[in-house]
């Protein structure tokens, strides 16, 4: 069986839709009996069989029995209880792409990716991600309220998975709220990587009961092996990068549930995991966090740094985007699926970038132009030189040719990625500079500390605990 799909179940907030169900359960208040036994919703229990379960489209009424019954089935497998009903509502592909219709992203956004080598510099960012979402979304929960995806709202054929990742999602939401409380993008993927993560592995063994003791609708999402991302008409380094919650999260939340049971996955709500590096590597959590990382400003009176609320404002990528980025540059020297598993179809880990601790990602405006510092801290002087080596493959990937000591280059300017690049090294620390131009690197980053390939000074931050998740705004849940 595959489990597994290359589809979002994304948290997007849409306006607008139109129910095709709205449901209340049949004979009962909106709010479930708090004291009822686990498995049993109204007048549906976890062990129904219906005549209708097979191959043949659903009904608006068979629509609601099925997910009455799958609520029931949820909360055997997650021993939790919903606390009032959830709408369901049907939509067809067209509709979700006409809904979607995102503002252009700012200047410092499309310097962010654009910087990381994963949306080029001719492309929006917000048109890129739309593009994604479009194609890929299989459903989404927002607001006590599913939303399934479909190719044709006339014939209702909805896949099983789909809909019972989006009712953990509400059994999560009403159990634990599912507020973000992420400042980076990093933070975001890895509370993404606990909720989604929940999501994908209670279907896991929700379908293992259909093997055994239920009867069940069918799967459809997944129709055998999937399609490797670049057959898939979207860009790759954003897919990799935002999709990292949905192939590593089901190992991490496998991980704390089959060491201390689901009390580690409840306790996970209250202290979720701090970056990426976490969620690829279960045993970092949640002892092991990521290091504050510090930038100087060290421009020249042209360039500014973009600030938030008055403060300069430097974003986190995080070991999961930096691995999009190397492998959607041709730097990860093998397939996406090799060391991947049933649970998690695509292997995030490499040499290159799990030795990541930390990073912060400052860009800087002069202008309608942009540019960025990049310092990225590193669990050793090792991991340090192998992604800086990796990263210079990625530059020469691009088209990028070396101008002074192996430490700047510049790629064409009709290039993608065009502009000139400087990879400085200080012992554990990676410090990188983008700039339009050779000349507006040191504009931007300051005088080149490098003489020869050697590392002359770059301060390394010190390492800190985890900015506490409830210090700072809630935010909701789009892709960052």
């Amino acid at each position: 069986m595959t489990r597994r799909r290359l589809a979002l179940c994304s948290l997007v907030v849409l306006v607008g839709l139109v129910a095709l169900a709205g449901c209340t359960l049949p004979e009962s208040p909106d709010e479930f009996d708090t004291d009822r036994e686990v498995g049993y919703v109204g007048d549906y229990a976890h062990d129904d069989e219906f005549a209708f379960d097979g191959d043949e489209p659903l009904t608006e009424a068979q629509l609601e029995d099925v997910k009455y019954r799958s609520m029931a089935r949820i909360e055997v497998v997650r021993g939790l209880k919903f606390h009032h009903d959830v709408d369901l509502e049907v939509i067809t592909r067209s509709e979700l792409r006409d809904q979607r219709s995102a503002s252009e992203a700012t200047a410092a956004e499309n310097e962010l990716w654009r910087g990381t080598f994963v949306v080029d510099g001719e492309t929006d960012v917000a048109t890129a991600r739309d593009d994604l979402y479009g194609t890929a979304v299989q459903g989404y929960y927002v607001n006590d309220r599913i939303v399934v995806v479909t190719d044709d709202t006339e014939e209702i054929r909805i896949d099983r998975g789909t809909l019972v990742h989006e009712l953990t999602h509400a059994l999560q939401d009403q159990q634990f709220g599912l507020a973000r409380y992420s400042a980076t993008l990093d933070e975001r993927r890895a509370e993404d990587g606990l909720i989604e993560g929940e999501a994908n592995y209670v279907p896991e063994l929700y379908d293992d009961r259909c093997e055994t003791d239920w009867q069940c609708i069918p799967e459809r999402a997944s129709t055998g092996s999937e399609p490797a991302p670049v057959d898939r008409p979207f860009n790759v380094g954003l897919f990799l990068s935002i999709y990292a919650p949905y192939s590593e999260g089901p190992a991490f939340v496998g991980h704390l549930h089959e060491r201390e049971g689901w009390d580690a996955v409840d306790d996970a709500y209250d202290d979720r995991p701090a970056s990426t590096s976490q969620i690829i590597h279960p045993e970092r959590y949640p002892d092991d966090g990521p290091v504050e990382v510090d930038l100087e400003d060290r421009s020249s009176d042209d360039w500014e740094p973009v600030t938030r609320d008055g403060e300069p404002h430097a974003e986190t990528v995080g070991e999961a985007t930096l691995f999009a980025t190397l492998w959607a540059n041709g730097v990860v020297d093998r397939p996406l699926t090799e060391g991947g598993t049933e649970r998690s179809p695509y292997n995030y880990s490499y040499p290159a970038t799990d030795g990541w601790a930390g990073d912060a990602f400052q860009v800087y405006e002069d202008g309608d132009r942009t540019g960025h510092v990049w310092r990225l801290v590193w669990q050793s002087d090792e991991d340090a030189d192998t992604f800086a080596d990796a990263y210079r493959t990625l530059l020469e990937n691009n088209e990028g040719e070396s101008v002074e000591n192996e430490s700047v280059y510049r790629i064409p300017d009709d290039e993608p990625f065009a502009g000139a690049y400087r990879i400085e090294v200080a012992g554990d620390t990676v410090e990188i500079v983008g700039a339009p131009t050779v000349d507006d690197l040191e504009a931007i980053g300051g005088e080149q500390t490098v003489t020869d390939g050697t590392a002359t000074t770059i301060d390394p931050p010190q390492p800190a605990t985890p900015a506490a998740t409830d210090s700072a705004t809630a935010r909701a849940a789009a892709d960052g």
